[in-house]
């Protein structure tokens, strides 16, 4: 799973492993202890949000599940 060195920022593209598709960051939140991403699917406005759990691995971030879409050459 790719490691992120810079901290995940509202506006990035994220790709859902396995699948083509990509969501938005939208919102960046603490809840206790961890730190929440909040992801809406990329052209389906309606669609109902994720949250996922910013994880901290290595002295970088990730998004279980997720791989930024700029990787990928999108």
């Amino acid at each position: 799973m790719p490691i992120v060195d810079q901290p995940i920022r509202i506006g990035q593209v994220w790709k859902k492993l396995g699948t083509s598709e990509t969501f938005l960051v939208t919102k960046i939140y603490n809840e206790a202890l961890s730190t929440i991403a909040v992801l809406r699917p990329t052209g389906a406005a309606t669609e109902s949000m994720v949250r996922v759990r910013v994880e901290r691995r290595g002295g970088g971030h990730i998004l279980p599940g997720y791989s930024m879409a700029q990787e990928d050459g999108q």
